[in-house]
Parts: C-alpha cells; structure tokens; sequence
C-alpha cells in the first residue's frame, strides 16, 4: 500500500510524470487519495520526492524493458510480487499478443482483488491470477498451475522483493527465469550493501531497515553491483544493464523543471535478457 500511494503522488504532485498511471490514485481508493492529497506539504520534502521518483522510475523501466522484450518474441509477462501494480488493467497490448500473470500471497492477492472492484476496475481477460503461498508452494508449481507455458518466451518484472529474500530464494526463481524460451528476459531491483554507502546514506538506510523490520519483513539480502552481474552472467543470463540513480536521472529526469530527481544509491535496478 505504501509502495502504491507512492506512484499515486507522482501522478498528483509531479510534472511531467515519468510513470504515467491513470490508475494509480483509483485503485488506492477515495480515502488514502484524501490523505495524500490533505499531505501535500509532507509530499514536498526532499525524502518523499526521492522515494516516490524511484518508485516511480522502477515501474516505468520495468515496463520500457517489457517492450524491448515484446519485440523480441515475449509473450507473457509475469509479475512476481504484483501487489497494487496496474499494468495489466492499462495494458496497450491485446490479449492475443501478450498474457500477463500476478503472482502474490494468496492473502494479498485477495485484498487487491478486493481493491479492483470496489474501484471499479475490470479484470481483463489477459490477466491470471497465481497465488502462491511459499511456505507451501513453489514459484514453478504455481506458475504452472495458472497455464504459463516456459516454452514460449517471457519477461519477468520482479520489483521490491529482492531484498526481503534469502539468497536461496532469489538463486532458485532466477533458476526458473532462466530455464524459460530464450527471447524473454528480467528486471528487478536490488539494495546495495550499507558498508558501500556513504554516512548520509548509512542514515538513510537505518531508518528504513528498522521501519520494514518493525513491519515484519526485514531486508535480508544485498547486492555488489559487480557480483551481481557476474553472477547473472555466470547462470547465462546475457545483455545484463544495471541502472542506479545516476544512469537512472540522466535517463529519466534530465532537465526537469521541478528537479525531481533520484538522490540516494541505496537501490538499483538491473535488467537482462534470457
């Protein structure tokens, strides 16, 4: 929810918008658009600008990324840990063209089913559902079950997750990413090591560890930029791009009159191509 209302005030206190989401404020509903909107001053620190911008630039790459893979061969899309994501109920491509898979908690799942429809937002046929509880299931199984096909190309968006997962976690679902049709590919964001930020960062960095900690899913795993894509190409990952807030403003928000903009190095986003 908090991940949502983020790509909610991009859309109300940003211009021009990097993600442009119709949806974004319908499918948080009247009251957390009320508080944002009774928030503005809050929403105008230095903060919130830079946490909502990556929130907002991770979707959009995500999905300039899915395009790429599109006119490679892709089609299915699969978004691993959906939560309140809209692309699917806003997508630009028909359904004989690209089908596209949620995966989330059973329990998630069914909250944001929830969301949609006292939104009013329609289901569209080219979207399945898969509930996958991971204490009980696997990614592959529930995949399967939800008739995505690993013979046909497919990208896979998989934002916001990687940190909360043990190593093991994330080593066996790129396992089964790479095991797909050659043509699709990934993207996902990771957080860096807190030893490679500098003291502002470090602070930055504790006070967010505590808070998703307080939450009940502490940060668990940490990427060198290098090893990282070492490590991709090493499982035969290939055309491996990785993007921090450098890369990412100079792409993204170049020439911005309202100097929104990327100012922490806490996360990245990489991409690659199966």
């Amino acid at each position: 929810m908090r991940v949502a209302m983020r790509r909610a005030a991009h859309q109300l206190f940003d211009s021009p918008r990097v993600l442009d989401d119709p949806l974004a404020l319908a499918i948080i509903g009247p009251e957390a658009a009320s508080q944002l909107t009774a928030e503005a001053r809050t929403q105008s620190g230095t903060v919130s600008r830079s946490l909502r911008a990556f929130m907002a630039v991770r979707s959009r790459l995500a999905e300039d990324e899915l395009a790429r893979g599109v006119r490679r061969g892709a089609v299915q899309y699969v978004i691993l840990g959906a939560g309140l994501d809209t692309f699917a109920y806003r997508s630009p491509y028909p359904e004989s063209a690209l089908r596209i898979f949620e995966v989330d908690h059973p329990a998630t799942q069914a909250w944001k089913q929830r969301k949609l429809a006292a939104a009013g937002i329609a289901v569209p046929p080219s979207l399945t559902f898969v509930p996958v509880d991971f204490e009980t299931e696997t990614l592959a199984s529930g995949l399967a079950l939800g008739r995505f096909d690993p013979r046909q190309p497919a990208f896979f968006a998989w934002l916001g997750v990687t940190m909360y997962l043990t190593n093991g976690a994330i080593a066996s679902t790129l396992d089964l990413i790479r095991s797909t049709a050659a043509g699709g590919g990934l993207v996902f964001d990771y957080a860096v090591p807190r030893a490679s930020l500098g003291w502002v960062e470090r602070v930055a960095f504790d006070t967010i560890s505590a808070l998703v900690a307080s939450a009940g899913e502490p940060f668990r795993t940490f990427f060198d930029p290098q090893d990282l894509r070492a490590r991709l190409g090493r499982t035969g990952f290939h055309s491996i791009e990785d993007f921090g807030r450098d890369e990412l403003n100079a792409r993204y928000f170049a020439d911005r009159a309202d100097g929104l903009r990327l100012r922490g190095g806490l996360g990245r986003i990489i991409s690659a191509q199966v």
